[in-house]
């Protein structure tokens, strides 16, 4: 199965990857691990887990402005996302996705956070704002409103 969602490119580029899905904003400073692409907010869901290589698909960011510095140094060194799908387009978020330099669509027609799992095949296109995500498994529970 392989849904599609149109939003809005942030950042242009096209990536496709395993998704890593969290329903958590992410926090940049002291919510991040820049040196692994880990995940270390003590309280966050995905405690732990590395995004490094994944197709990042969030609400978006809180904290301060240090959330683009901190996203900057994983591309610096190599443990960024592949791509970034986020829902709630703050400044914070945007300039981090300009930073990171990877394709980055937000501002959808559907909520993607309603579809996309861990573990789909995600593939971004920041140019025409296209999210196309293939289904791991199929799910009984979902339906596509027209």
């Amino acid at each position: 199965m392989t849904i599609e969602f149109e939003g809005r490119g942030i950042v242009g580029g096209f990536a496709e990857g395993e998704a890593l899905v969290t329903h958590e904003t992410i926090s940049g400073w002291g919510g991040i691990d820049p040196m692994t692409g880990t995940i270390i907010e003590s309280r966050h869901e995905l405690v732990g887990v590395c995004f490094t290589g994944k197709i990042l698909v969030f609400p978006g960011a809180k904290g301060s402005s240090g959330w683009s510095g901190f996203f900057q140094s994983t591309r610096l060194l190599g443990t960024a996302p592949l791509a970034m799908v986020f829902t709630t387009v703050t400044s914070k978020a945007v300039l981090g996705a300009i930073v990171t330099r990877v394709p980055t669509v937000s501002e959808f027609d559907l909520d993607p956070l309603e579809f996309i799992e861990t573990g789909d095949w995600v593939a971004v296109d920041g140019d025409r704002g296209v999210v196309t995500v293939t289904k791991k498994a199929e799910r009984t529970d979902l339906r596509i409103a027209s």
